[in-house]
């Protein structure tokens, strides 16, 4: 079919037709997603998902991400396309070729654990565009966070396949400093397979509409996706929107920071401003900046309008601007492990910026962490190492209108639950207790979401125990009068505390309970329906209603 068919008489492109390829471009993206977890090896990826694909034009912009990705993982994707080329002129790039990278500062990622595989799509004997996918490899387990290098293999973008074949070298280096490397092989081959897949999806498309056509459409759908975004920011009113919230998390003991931000809507554009937030800290929780952007384009898109398409183009009306060497715009060799609890954090901040402007779009503060367990050890059954990660969910915030939800990932983070037969066959442990926390919500006009609690026993010798977490030492507060939602805690089978900051060794009997946040209520309890308070005390959700 002729390019030029797909244009109107005024020489734009068919708008059905940017319809029609920004619904290709989403399956694709899609079944990428599916496929890698459908061939993934471990349970981080293809029981809790773990993972997220994507397709981005010649010049490294966005044009879709999958829905099961987190949103905190595009900021592993929106960096990487550029320093591929940064380190390979395009000139040295062939069909056939895949890129490896996961360095924070070099690389495009966000943590080291994300490893981002990434693939050009040749049209017409011309780079045209290119499939990534990221999967998040539970392995680096018993490490430290003082600094980057304690965290594990840092890759700058290195050519890892040739001609559709792994390089053989570069796959025994990365191999060789991982701490499960069967699992590790296998999950590589499934982020192999899928960027296979959009490959040729995505040359179906060339084949049908042609090289020009497929350029012109995805310009055109960027275009729309500003457009759309910038239609629902003139809807905010104007205003300068502060608002600061206390952080804590394990790795920094007693102390807690104060994080801050102004917001400014100007018109159809947003500014986020994040002076005077702290210095970046000798601990995992340091955001670089694309996770930084990536948590504020999740928090506009959800406050503005969840349907917008995911790409380059909801970016544009969007100006951020943080210190450079703070805890939300890290430097050179700050860790970054831990990134996600303060991006959850940010999330908040820019919820309660905006509650004045926008009070019917945004909640209460959710659970504000990304409770992320370790499990680590030799299992005697298999003789081998074993890695068990899982992020447990907490509550969500109250809406002006609804609940929020019990026991569910927030916010930047989208990832399953590991069921407890999964976990229980894969790993040398035992859940004895698992389920959702009464009183936890914070009372309110609507009722905060409850958070969880999951007590795990161990079943080996020397398994050593590593908590992420927040919100232990702060509350999820609530809106319009209502309550905080309960803090987060952990706790040993004798009564002790985990190490702060550190591995605990834990021995055969040997208990963890960690009980995770609950989260904000909205409005004075006064006003909650009587019927409703009713149905919390029945389902057990509340039992002290003088709360």
């Amino acid at each position: 079919m002729n390019a030029h068919a797909h244009r109107t008489a005024a020489g734009a492109v068919d708008p059905v037709l940017v319809e029609v390829m920004g619904s290709a471009l989403a399956s694709i993206v899609e079944e990428m997603g599916e496929t890698l977890v459908r061939a993934a090896y471990s349970s981080n990826i293809k029981e809790r998902r773990d993972c997220t694909a994507g397709l981005f034009d010649a010049e490294g912009q966005m044009l879709a991400q999958a829905e099961l990705a987190s949103p905190v993982h595009l900021g592993s994707l929106i960096g990487v396309v550029a320093a591929v080329l940064e380190r390979f002129p395009a000139e040295e790039i062939r069909p056939g070729d895949t890129f490896l990278s996961n360095d924070p500062y070099s690389g495009g990622g966000s943590h080291l654990p994300d490893m981002v595989l990434v693939t050009p799509v040749f049209a017409e004997g011309r780079l045209t565009a290119w499939a990534a996918n990221l999967a998040h490899h539970a392995d680096f387990g018993d490490r430290g966070h003082a600094h980057i290098f304690q965290e594990g293999v840092r890759i700058p973008p290195v050519r890892f396949a040739r001609d559709g074949v792994i390089v053989e070298d570069i796959f025994q280096l990365v191999l060789t400093n991982c701490q499960v490397p069967a699992e590790r092989k296998a999950d590589f081959r499934a982020q192999m397979a899928a960027n296979r897949l959009a490959v040729n999806r995505y040359s179906e498309l060339v084949d049908r509409y042609g090289r020009d056509t497929m350029r012109a459409t995805s310009a055109a759908l960027l275009d729309y996706t500003e457009r759309r975004t910038r239609a629902a920011v003139a809807e905010v009113p104007d205003g300068t929107y502060t608002f600061t919230d206390r952080f804590d998390c394990p790795e920094l003991g007693e102390e807690e920071l104060d994080l801050r931000l102004r917001v400014t809507v100007t018109g159809d554009e947003l500014h986020f401003d994040f002076a005077g937030n702290p210095p970046q800290v000798r601990a995992s929780v340091n955001m670089v900046w694309t996770a930084l952007y990536a948590t504020v384009y999740y928090a506009v898109k959800t406050l503005v309008d969840p349907d917008i398409p995911s790409n380059a183009g909801l970016h544009r009306p969007i100006r951020i601007e943080a210190p450079l060497g703070s805890i939300v715009n890290c430097v050179e060799p700050a860790a970054v492990n831990g990134r996600t609890e303060t991006c959850q954090r940010v999330v908040d901040l820019i919820h309660g910026a905006l509650a004045p402007a926008v009070p019917e779009r945004v909640t209460a503060a959710s659970n504000g962490a990304n409770t992320g367990v370790h499990f680590s050890g030799l299992d005697s059954r298999t003789g081998r190492y074993f890695v068990y990660l899982e992020t447990i969910g907490g509550g969500s915030g109250a809406r002006a209108t609804k609940d929020g939800l019990d026991g569910v990932q927030v916010h930047v983070t989208n990832t399953s639950n590991l069921p407890v037969e999964a976990l229980e066959t894969e790993y040398p442990l035992v859940v004895e207790a698992y389920e959702l926390v009464p009183d936890s919500g914070g009372a309110g006009r609507t009722r905060g979401g409850m958070g969880i609690r999951r007590t795990v026993r161990v079943e080996e010798n020397d398994v050593r125990f590593q908590l992420d977490t927040s919100r232990q030492l702060s509350r999820p507060w609530g809106l319009d009068g209502g309550l905080p939602g309960s803090p987060a805690t952990v706790e040993l089978s004798d009564g002790a505390q985990p190490v702060s900051g550190g591995a605990t060794v834990l021995q055969p009997g040997d208990r963890v309970s960690i009980v995770t946040a609950g989260a904000g209520g909205y409005g004075d309890p006064a006003e909650r329906d009587p019927r409703e308070l009713e149905r919390d005390v029945r389902e057990g959700s509340v039992t002290d209603t003088s709360r």
